[in-house]
């Protein structure tokens, strides 16, 4: 498998603070891939490091085959970057941002932009500075994939986009994706992330907990129902962690449960007061939620299946 970007033991520490904690990851070409974390989690540190704007004080990083600390240039000119907070010339029109910027570019970038910006229904005689915050998002968006790059890095490209706009842009970035090219996706959006994204890493100070393809991971997790007769009862299973709980005379308790011995199904079902028993699979969003919470000490939860060096192997296979 190709690699648009390959990552691999990667720590950052400002200070006292650990931003990044061996970090392991692979993005393979012409893929959706999407970091997921809460804020603070280490996403922009990552992605710093992975455009050479920041340097990793261990491991290494490889972007489009190169070293973004020897080639941080020439990797730039190859990516298409929209950062959380997007830096525009707020005196400028949106037509001289795009005329200004075609200059680094092929002679096809304006006439590319041109395109989005309609897409995103942009005036093009309006200032920046005039713009909605959503309005330089469009902007921002529209100038990072003007030149058609092989790698698309974005750190929460949706924010402030209203609703039918943000869903043109996801569903536009499977397209970028069936062409070949690749699409980092950073975001805290999990509804999002699962609607587009075939590969997901989740983050979690500076750790990375889980790296595999969208099914895989869901596949790994099933999300159990079960309908208790005594509200006070509480139920504990090796691999399970309680997500929330529902109803008032007949508890209904929500269970993701990870790679879970089958028997233990049946050890619930069994149990005094069990009404009944339902097996779904489970969002993103669950899963996320049961890699996230820490492990009750009596349901045994092995949270070690998730460090970096099992989830990293599972991004190289």
């Amino acid at each position: 498998m190709d690699y648009a970007i390959e990552i691999k033991n990667v720590s950052k520490k400002y200070r006292r603070t650990v931003a990044l904690d061996n970090v392991s990851l692979n993005v393979p070409v012409g893929t959706v891939f999407a970091l997921l974390g809460e804020n603070g989690a280490g996403k922009t540190t990552l992605i710093q490091n992975i455009l050479g704007l920041t340097a990793a004080d261990t491991g290494s990083v490889s972007v489009l085959g190169q070293d973004p600390k020897r080639k941080a240039v020439q990797i730039r000119r190859q990516v298409g970057y929209v950062p959380d907070s997007p830096a525009l010339y707020d005196w400028m029109t949106v037509e001289q941002i795009a005329w200004f910027s075609s200059g680094f570019y092929s002679p096809h970038f304006f006439a590319e932009f041109e395109k989005l910006a309609s897409e995103f229904q942009l005036d093009m005689s309006q200032k920046i500075k005039n713009l909605s915050k959503g309005g330089k998002a469009k902007v921002a968006l529209a100038l990072s994939m003007a030149h058609q790059p092989e790698l698309l890095i974005l750190d929460e490209p949706t924010s402030g986009l209203d609703t039918l706009v943000r869903r043109h842009f996801l569903e536009s970035m499977i397209d970028v994706a069936s062409e070949g090219r690749t699409v980092f996706l950073s975001s805290h959006q999990i509804v999002e992330v699962e609607r587009v994204a075939e590969w997901v890493a989740i983050i979690n100070q500076g750790q990375v907990l889980a790296c595999d393809t969208l099914e895989n991971l869901k596949a790994n997790f099933e999300r159990w129902v079960v309908t208790i007769e005594d509200p006070q009862k509480e139920l504990t299973i090796s691999g399970a962690t309680v997500v929330n709980h529902e109803g008032k005379s007949k508890r209904r308790q929500q269970l993701v449960v990870r790679d879970c011995d089958p028997n233990a199904l049946w050890q619930i079902r069994d149990q005094p007061g069990v009404l009944d028993v339902e097996v779904h699979p489970p969002t993103l969003e669950e899963v996320f939620i049961a890699l996230m919470r820490p492990a009750n000490p009596s349901s045994k939860v092995e949270h070690s299946q998730a460090d970096n060096t099992t989830t990293s192997e599972g991004a190289s296979q």
